[in-house]
């Protein structure tokens, strides 16, 4: 059965008292009218409960006062022992000025083994924390106490629990729950210590070695001063540096900004790093290092002929921009306006023609630096424009290192496969380009990383593409277009006989007293055995020919000579044997003549016609242009034809082989026209006609691109007959003059031109069949 007291209450503003504790608590006005009040009516006992201000308490400890007098601090107060738990009921009246209550005493609960076990968990845990303060008297004590509520009200002493920690202990009067508290606020005590801990030990030990290395450090600087073999201060010889350097003003001006903040800079700051890193790349720059350029113009194009043959066009441009050089500096015109004679030309060309070694070349020829950056792939806009200082690791971009590297400020630079760049969430690195190639700023550059002007004005930029179209229209526009289309047949013949031949001997370490290649085998080689516009595959095969006839030297002695005849024994079969004929013998199909990133190739369009309705099916993987161009040669042939075109108003079936490859463009429109005639007219193609050119619903031929390679791979291939369109005549200017001995180039306004020549007569037509 419960029991109720009568006390006067005592309310605690800022602690919260729990059973078993031992308090002193200074005597003002209101605590001496409780004191007075409890040893007048209630046996010097009253309630102790904590002063809330949200709500009156529900709970408080009846409290004995043990003794009244001065407290350490020389204030007067009372000491009080805090006994069992009590729930506070309604006010009461009682002698004195202090608040009486009911105080109903909480009955404890009984101690069963479970109780006893979670006990014994929660005593261990604030043993461990005690442990970990080196608070040994204190364990002692805690050991001593048996009692589970004694033991889980002594964390009222905890000074990791908050007053509303130790509110809600006060206010929960089942000992498990209890219990389940103060364990699990020991638990995360704990944690918190140990972590703090190995902070602790963490830091100790940097600190230590810190302070270890610092020194070793001294003491090395020590000893080397002893041995003479001091060094001069990093930010001193920084100051020196930069004075002594042949830097521009405002670069010198940056760098001694830089050397200020170094001489600030903390030796342990990060900071201190990148400054020096930051003045070792300015200070390995070429600021006012330029090479003189030759000025013989003869000797120039000497040396350009001697590693490439063919190739005029480039060639041409070096020499004259070689001439303009040199008569500029002859009346001091180096510098005019603040930019240099730099200059910008990008060479287009199929793979294999030469455009890389030409760079090379260009710069033996010019006498300056050669440095090579590779762009295929590229797709971080900081790999041109560098990265910001503030990154870790931050370096300048490739323009400003090839700079460094040529060590010169008017080297030949060589941007391959300019068209490969690509772009990302990482910015646009053909952007990033457009200051660089462009002569109007290029000699203010500003590099992120170097955040000063970099005067690029004089630089020879030569950027190698496979395909033009895939380069932005803003970056082709500051650049000077060189095309390099391919080589003829008797070109890689001279080539092969000049370059190639002699390179391959020296990688199989044979001489030509060795072997020897005829011109009929070379010739075999280059037209039944590559079909390229480059001379790549030509040099493998060579180099094929040259590892068989090194093993047969190996069991057989005497020279070897490699003949059309026995060209088989060292390459096998020919991979391409001339199929105009054989792809044209009958009706639908025609040749026309196509442009691909590898150079010209000729193009078969077959044409085929079924019952049905009129429609038409187009295969082979074309293209949106490409398909209109097919809609556009049906519709023409039905509008215009003067022909029986029974056959074209069935089921029209139009396929381009090789269906694998992709297909696009509109030159193939006049070679659509021809082969749907030929279908509707039962009249064969010629096999020796090709043809190229954008066809109108009105049957005019429009310009295309690609004329001269179109009319290599013609030559290639074996056609005799090409039609071009009428306003592409101008191009033929470009072809080589062998290539127009060996070909009939027509050039055509209207597609019926073609139709009347291109087309087998009848009786040819009946012949053939």
């Amino acid at each position: 059965m419960s029991v109720t007291l009568k006390l006067p209450m005592l309310s605690l503003p800022d602690a919260v008292v729990l059973p078993g504790m031992v308090v002193p608590i200074e005597l003002d006005d209101a605590t001496q009218a409780v004191v007075d009040a409890a040893r007048v009516g209630s046996d010097d006992q009253l309630l102790l409960a904590p002063r809330l201000a949200d709500r009156y308490p529900t709970f408080g400890v009846v409290a004995t006062v043990e003794q009244i007098g001065q407290l350490p601090g020389g204030a007067r107060g009372v000491v009080l022992r805090a006994g069992r738990r009590a729930r506070i009921g309604t006010g009461v009246t009682g002698p004195g000025a202090a608040l009486w209550v009911e105080a109903e005493l909480i009955e404890p609960t009984p101690v069963t083994s479970e109780i006893r076990a979670q006990a014994a968990e929660y005593k261990q845990l604030v043993i461990a924390i005690l442990q970990r303060r080196n608070a040994w008297q204190v364990i002692d004590s805690v050991q001593r106490v048996n009692d589970p509520s004694e033991l889980a009200d002594l964390a009222g002493y905890a000074s990791y629990l908050s007053n509303e920690q130790k509110r809600e202990l006060l206010e929960t009067p089942d000992l498990v729950a209890r219990l389940a508290l103060v364990t699990d606020w020991a638990r995360r005590q704990l944690a918190e210590l140990e972590v703090t801990e190995k902070i602790r030990d963490d830091v100790r030990e940097g600190m230590d070695k810190r302070q270890r290395d610092f020194l070793l450090r001294e003491q090395l600087a020590a000893i080397r001063k002893e041995l003479g073999e001091d060094e001069p201060d990093g930010t001193e010889d920084y100051r020196a540096r930069v004075e002594q350097a042949n830097l521009p003003d405002k670069v010198r001006e940056a760098a001694l900004r830089e050397v200020g903040k170094l001489e600030r800079a903390s030796d342990q700051s990060p900071e201190a790093g990148w400054i020096r890193t930051w003045l070792d790349t300015v200070l390995d720059l070429p600021w006012n290092v330029k090479t003189s350029d030759t000025t013989d113009v003869t000797e120039a194009r000497r040396v350009l002929d001697a590693d490439h043959h063919g190739l005029d066009d480039v060639k041409d441009r070096i020499v004259e921009y070689l001439a303009v050089r040199a008569r500029r500096a002859e009346r001091g015109l180096e510098v005019v306006g603040g930019r240099g004679s730099g200059a910008v030309l990008a060479l287009v060309g199929p793979p294999g023609v030469g455009k890389t070694s030409l760079g090379e070349s260009v710069a033996r020829a010019l006498d300056r630096k050669f440095v090579r950056v590779a762009l295929g792939g590229v797709r971080d806009e900081a790999e041109i424009r560098g990265h910001r200082r503030t990154y870790v690791g931050a370096l300048p971009g490739r323009i400003v290192r090839a700079i460094s590297e040529a060590g010169s400020m008017n080297p030949v630079v060589l941007l391959d496969e300019i068209d490969k760049v690509g772009s990302d969430y990482r910015g646009d690195p053909a952007a990033a380009l457009l200051e660089v190639l462009d002569p109007a700023q290029n000699h203010t550059f500003r590099d992120h990383y170097l955040e000063v002007d970099l005067d690029l004005s004089d630089v020879v930029f030569l950027a190698t593409a496979n395909v033009a179209d895939t380069i932005p229209a803003a970056l082709y526009d500051r650049m000077e277009v060189v095309s390099l289309d391919g080589y003829t047949e008797d070109d890689k013949i001279a080539i092969a006989r000049t370059h190639l031949l002699q390179r391959q001997l020296d990688r199989a370490a044979l001489t030509a007293d060795d072997v020897t290649i005829g011109d009929d085998a070379l010739r075999l080689l280059a037209g039944n055995y590559t079909r390229e516009a480059g001379v790549r595959q030509l040099e493998r095969l060579l180099a094929k020919v040259l590892r068989k006839a090194a093993t047969k030297l190996a069991t057989q002695p005497g020279p070897i000579m490699v003949t059309a005849d026995n060209l088989r024994d060292f390459v096998g079969r020919p991979r391409f044997t001339p199929e105009s004929a054989e792809r044209t013998a009958v009706p639908g199909v025609s040749t026309g003549l196509a442009v691909t990133g590898a150079g010209g190739d000729v193009l078969f369009i077959e044409a085929s016609a079924s019952p049905g309705d009129r429609s038409l099916t187009l295969t082979g993987q074309l293209g949106d242009v490409m398909k209109e161009s097919a809609h556009i040669a049906l519709s023409y042939l039905r509008a215009h034809a003067d022909f029986d075109i029974t056959s074209l108003d069935r089921a029209i079936h139009l396929h381009v082989p090789a269906g694998a490859v992709p297909k696009d463009g509109p030159s193939a429109g006049v070679t659509m026209v021809t082969a749907l005639a030929s279908l509707a007219t039962g009249r064969p193609v010629r096999s020796d006609v090709g043809m190229t050119g954008e066809v109108t619903l009105n049957g005019r031929v429009l310009p295309i691109g690609g004329v001269k390679q179109k009319l290599l791979a013609a030559q290639r291939a074996g056609l005799k007959t090409v039609f071009i369109p009428k306003r592409n005549e101008p191009d033929l200017d470009d072809v080589p003059a062998e290539v127009l001995e060996q070909l009939d180039v027509r050039p055509v306004a209207d597609v019926a031109e073609i139709l009347e020549y291109a087309l087998e007569n009848s009786s040819a037509a009946h012949a053939a069949a």
